[in-house]
């Protein structure tokens, strides 16, 4: 099963990575009569403000992922150990402090594409 996975993986990101230049390609001339929406979705300010948004959204909810799995190893440690839980408590805020880092450097990132787009 994990092999059939692997190759189920292999295959998306084969998929995602050659399909890129597809996106790359030039836009056709729009008729005058264009809809407001299309020319909408062809701003490129519009698509860095919905990346930035995606961005930010996936890295948030891994690094609460991240922080809860840290969280419970902690209190399962401080319940098999109870007098390791000081070395295990500064560990876990070193490791939050590093996991937290993760969103604060992709919200960064986000606001920098933001306002070197405007």
């Amino acid at each position: 099963m994990t092999k059939r996975k692997g190759l189920i993986g292999l295959a998306t990101m084969l998929l995602l990575v050659f399909a890129v230049p597809a996106f790359a390609a030039a836009p056709a001339a729009q008729a005058e009569d264009a809809s407001p929406v299309n020319h909408w979705f062809a701003n490129t300010n519009t698509w860095i403000y919905i990346t930035a948004g995606f961005a930010m959204a996936i890295a948030s909810s891994m690094c609460g992922t991240a922080q809860g799995k840290a969280v419970i190893a902690a209190c399962e440690g401080i319940a098999r150990n109870p007098s390791g839980g000081a070395l295990i408590r500064g560990s876990l805020i070193i490791g939050l402090v590093l996991i937290e880092s993760l969103a604060i450097y992709t919200l960064l990132v986000a606001l920098l594409l933001i306002f070197a787009a405007t």
